[in-house]
C-alpha cells in the first residue's frame, strides 16, 4: 500500500540569474522521515493551480517557514518594512489552498510563515515586528551565529493544558521550543484556538477548533534535527498517522 502524499507548497526565490521554485531539504526529510509519508513539493502558481487536482490526491499538506513574509496587504495594513522579503506567488497559493484543505478535513501541519499563512487565510492579523511591540520579547534569531545556535532552544513556550497538543505531548506543561521570526501573531482568526503562548504572552501555536481533521500550526521550526527532539518526533508521528487515517477513510 503506498504511503499518504503530503503536499508541501514551495517558495519563490532568485538562485542566480534565474527564479526557481525551492523547498528546504529539512522539511521535505521531516515529512518523508518524521511524518513517514511521501512529500511532493507544490509550485507557487498562484491562481493558475489546479487546487481540485492536488486536493485529489493530497492525504496531508505541510506549509514551511520560509526567509519571507506574508504580505500585509492581506490582512489590511501596509508594509511596514519594504526592505524585507515578500513571496507574492507563494500567498496566492497557499491561502486559498489552506481554506480548501480545511473545509475538506485534509491534515494540515502549518510551520512558522506557514503558521503566519493559516491565521491570515482565515482572517486574522500579524505584529510586523514583534520586538517593537511593547511587552513584547524580541523572538528573533541572531544572523551572525551558527545555525546550530540559530536553531538551539531559545525560550519555553506554555501549552494549554486542555489542549491537543498537550495531549499529544503526553500531558507537558511546558516546552522549550527555538525562536527565529521577526512576525507573529496580532489579531487571531475567528475558529482558532490557541495551543501554546511565549511567556511575553505571544501565540505560539494554534489548532483549528472545529476542523474535520488534524489542524496544528507552530511559531517555531520543530523540522530541524526533528529525529533529536523527543516533541518534535511526536508532532510528526501525530501528523503522519493523521495523513494515513485519512488516506485510509476517502
Amino acid at each position: 500500500m503506498r504511503s499518504p502524499i503530503v503536499l508541501v507548497p514551495a517558495c519563490v526565490n532568485q538562485i542566480g540569474a534565474h527564479l526557481n521554485h525551492t523547498a528546504q531539504l529539512k522539511y521535505v526529510a521531516a515529512v518523508a522521515d518524521g511524518a513517514r509519508c511521501t512529500p511532493l513539493i507544490v509550485p507557487a502558481l498562484g491562481a493558475a493551480t489546479d487546487f481540485e487536482a492536488l486536493l485529489a490526491v493530497a492525504d496531508g499538506v505541510m506549509l514551511t517557514g520560509s526567509h519571507s513574509n506574508v504580505h500585509a496587504s492581506l490582512y489590511g495594513e501596509e508594509v511596514r518594512d519594504p526592505s524585507l522579503p515578500q513571496d507574492a506567488a507563494r500567498d496566492a497559493t497557499t491561502l486559498p489552498l489552506i481554506r480548501a484543505v480545511i473545509k475538506r478535513g485534509i491534515p494540515l501541519l502549518a510551520i512558522c510563515r506557514g503558521f503566519q499563512e493559516v491565521n491570515v487565510a482565515l482572517g486574522g492579523s500579524l505584529h510586523q515586528a514583534v520586538h517593537a511591540v511593547p511587552g513584547m520579547a524580541d523572538h528573533r534569531e541572531h544572523k551572525e551565529d551558527s545555525l546550530d545556535q540559530q536553531y538551539a532552544p531559545s525560550h519555553r513556550v506554555l501549552l494549554d493544558p486542555g489542549g491537543r497538543m498537550a495531549q499529544m505531548l503526553g500531558g507537558a506543561a511546558e516546552i522549550q521550543v527555538n525562536s527565529l521570526h521577526g512576525q507573529g501573531i496580532n489579531q487571531l482568526a475567528p475558529g482558532l484556538a490557541i495551543e501554546a503562548r511565549a511567556d511575553d504572552g505571544l501565540v505560539e501555536a494554534y489548532r483549528v477548533a472545529d476542523a474535520k481533521g488534524f489542524t496544528l500550526a507552530v511559531q517555531w521550526h520543530p523540522e530541524w534535527r526533528f529525529s533529536e527532539n523527543p516533541d518534535a518526533v511526536k508532532l510528526f508521528r501525530a501528523f503522519g498517522d493523521a495523513c494515513r487515517a485519512y488516506k485510509a477513510n476517502r
